[in-house]
């Protein structure tokens, strides 16, 4: 049987928490997803519009429907991750179909030809913003181990605090710890009890710890394995002004289904080390839903040329962790087992708001034979938030992000030359990375292209785009400082379909 407790580390007494840069920056950020024509053309839609996709960069974008449509995408996620961990490298690849995307577009044209609101469009769609599932492993000789991790979090903690209580459980104790005292002295009692480390005196007050392993050097493997998705629900409206103006809104409900895996061991000690082995695993399970607002407009000057702009509101995550954790030793306690995946922590909900987003988008139109598209956008990703903001580890995180992350512009460009039936399509995106150092997540480049053909009342799409990006992920949040760098490749192939009405 599971057994659950809420883990209340929005408390003064919490001086640590299992949110961090990384989760809040997770959730803020949206790889190219949607329909084929949107992915083929780089999502540069903003003074486009005319697809369901384009209403995640311009709600606008539905007025220049001149028809009812449904469209609904497929698409198949390969994931290349070339890791390396003190200069060994290994290489891994994840595969999944999705159905990524659908939605519908209802055109209402006003019969009265003497009114300037020409059309009025009600639209909703569907798209997988991003993906989550992936997964890599890393190998390599460290100069850190495991143990410093739980050192960083015990330094400070009083021993007698961390100690079980007459006839108390292992498992029970670990739940307690975490609920009344927190991250931080919960990670000591793991530390302790599983052999990793030990206190200087056994003095009640002593907050002095020490490591048991001997070492100079430690072979060290490490999985890390993700699932999940981050949606978009989008309910639209808009409408066409005279002949040449385009306005429109959306709110957008997100939905959020994460999980994270990380699966670690340790060996190589000095044959005189008490220690020869550790092993310490973590599973993460993320869930919650947000919501935005979108704003935008779009305006033809003349025949060829568009302008478009809109707006993205921030978007208001409210999430909830729950977190189990596993660890053993050559030291460890007998009874350290029954700490496995099926003891919970339940984190009190929390918030992440991610920042809003401003786009200029410009197309030129060659009649009937093609066209050019270009967005730019901008955010600040240091204005990302967790709330709420009098919890003190909150406080810390939100420093962090000020300090670490900056604004992001984000170019998108895209073409489509029609020869009769058939559409050819490529589009270019770049994104800024979030850091300011650049290095933690590096710029985001990708290429794109596709083809679709019309059959009158229907069209059928197809797209590959392929984006490419240098990260640096460290393997625990505390302690061991030298990260896994990884050059990830993601490669989508998507289907589209859409009838119109």
């Amino acid at each position: 049987m599971k057994k659950y407790l809420t883990f209340v580390i929005l408390m003064a007494c919490a001086t640590g928490s299992a949110q961090n840069i990384t989760d809040a920056l997770r959730y803020g950020t949206e790889n190219l997803q949607g329909t084929a024509r949107f992915q083929a053309m780089g999502g540069a839609f903003g003074a486009l519009g005319g697809d369901l996709s384009s209403l995640n960069v311009n709600p606008a974008g539905s007025a220049v429907f001149n028809n009812s449509l449904f469209t609904f995408s497929g698409s198949n996620y390969h994931t290349y991750n070339d890791a390396s961990y003190f200069g060994d490298a290994l290489i891994t690849k994840n595969d999944n179909i999705k159905l990524n995307q659908f939605g519908g577009a209802f055109v209402f044209k006003n019969s009265n030809s003497n009114s300037d609101w020409k059309k009025f469009t009600l639209a909703f769609n569907y798209d997988i913003v991003d993906n989550f599932d992936n997964e890599y492993f890393v190998s390599g000789n460290s100069n850190q181990g495991i143990d410093t991790y739980f050192l960083e979090y015990a330094q400070g903690t009083p021993f007698g605090s961390i100690l079980l209580q007459d006839d108390e459980f292992l498992e029970d104790a670990y739940l307690d710890i975490g609920a009344a005292q927190g991250f931080r002295d919960q990670q000591t009692f793991l530390g302790y009890y599983g052999g990793i480390l030990d206190p200087e005196t056994e003095d009640d007050n002593n907050t002095n710890y020490i490591k048991n392993g001997i070492y100079n050097r430690v072979q060290q493997n490490f999985l890390r394995k993700t699932t999940g998705y981050n949606s978009k629900f989008s309910l639209n409206m808009a409408s066409q002004y005279k002949e040449n103006f385009y306005i429109g809104t959306s709110l957008n409900f997100h939905d959020i289904r994460y999980t994270q895996y990380d699966e670690f061991d340790e060996n190589g000690y000095d044959p005189n080390s008490p220690i020869q082995r550790t092993t310490f695993d973590n599973y993460l399970q993320t869930k919650g839903h947000g919501f935005s607002f979108s704003l935008g407009a779009i305006a033809k000057l003349n025949d060829n040329i568009r302008l478009g702009s809109s707006y993205q509101s921030p978007t208001w995550y409210h999430l909830e962790d729950a977190l189990s954790q596993r660890i053993d030793s050559d030291l460890a306690d007998e009874d350290i087992n029954f700490i496995n995946f099926n003891i919970v922590n339940l984190f009190e909900r929390y918030t992440v708001r991610t920042p809003g987003k401003l786009t200029g988008s410009l197309a030129v139109i060659f009649a009937k034979d093609g066209l050019l598209s270009f967005d730019y956008g901008y955010q600040d990703f240091s204005r990302t938030e967790l709330r709420p903001t009098f919890d003190q580890s909150f406080r810390t995180v939100n420093t962090q992000i000020a300090n670490e992350l900056g604004s992001v512009s984000t170019f998108k460009l895209g073409s489509e030359y029609r020869i009769q039936q058939v559409s050819l399509r490529a589009g270019y995106r770049f994104e800024q990375s979030p850091y300011k150092n650049g290095n933690t997540i590096g710029d985001l480049n990708a290429i794109s292209g596709g083809i679709g053909y019309s059959f009158g009342g229907s069209r059928l799409d197809f797209a590959l785009s392929r984006s490419q990006q240098d990260v640096s992920e460290r393997l625990f949040d505390a302690g061991i400082t030298t990260s896994a760098l990884i050059n990830r490749s993601i490669t989508n192939a998507t289907l589209s379909y859409t009838i119109n009405f």
